[in-house]
C-alpha cells in the first residue's frame, strides 16, 4: 500500500509540473533575422510548436506533414505552427533556407543560441508541444511516427472545445 501512495503521488507531481509549464519569453530570431520575444509569437492563439534541426530526417517529414494539413485543419480551428530551428549559428543559414524551401506556411524561429531550447528542456528532435493561447503547455511528444499528428490536432480541438 506504501508503494501504491508513491507511485500516485509521482504521478500527480508529474501531470502537475507537465500541465504548469509554460511558453517562456526569450529572445530568438524570425524569418527576417530580427530578434524578437518569443512572448510576442502567440498572440493568444493556440499552437503547434516543433523543434527541428537540419539533419533531423523525423523532423521534417513531421513538419512537412503538418504543412500539408495546415489548410484543413484551419477549418476547424484556428491556430498557428511554431517552427523552432535548434541549429546553432554554424547552421541557421541552411536553417532558413531548408525553412524556404519546403515552403512551410509556418511561423520560423531560430533559436541559434538554443535558450528557448533550455527554456522549454527539450533533449531530442522532433520535440512538439501543443501550446494553449495563454501559454500554457497541454501536451508535449518527442518523436515521429505516421499518424501521431493527429493527436495533435485532437489536443487543438479539446483546447479549443471543438
Amino acid at each position: 500500500m506504501n508503494k501504491l501512495f508513491y507511485i500516485t503521488l509521482f504521478l500527480l507531481f508529474t501531470v502537475t509540473v507537465s500541465a504548469q509549464e509554460a511558453w517562456p519569453d526569450v529572445k530568438v530570431e524570425n524569418e527576417k533575422g530580427e530578434v524578437i520575444s518569443t512572448k510576442e509569437i502567440l498572440g493568444g492563439k493556440p499552437a503547434i510548436v516543433s523543434f527541428w534541426g537540419v539533419t533531423c530526417k523525423p523532423c521534417m517529414t513531421e513538419l512537412n506533414t503538418l504543412n500539408e494539413l495546415l489548410e484543413e485543419w484551419r477549418k476547424e480551428v484556428d491556430f498557428n505552427v511554431i517552427a523552432v530551428s535548434i541549429d546553432d549559428s554554424r547552421f541557421t543559414a541552411r536553417a532558413r533556407s531548408m525553412a524556404k524551401g519546403f515552403d512551410w506556411d509556418f511561423i520560423c524561429l531560430f533559436d541559434k543560441n538554443q535558450d528557448l531550447k533550455r527554456a522549454m528542456n527539450v533533449m531530442l528532435t522532433p520535440q512538439t508541444f501543443v501550446v494553449d493561447g495563454t501559454g500554457k503547455v497541454v501536451y508535449a511528444h518527442t518523436g515521429y511516427t505516421p499518424g501521431s499528428e493527429y493527436e495533435l490536432l485532437e489536443q487543438l480541438k479539446a483546447i479549443t472545445k471543438k
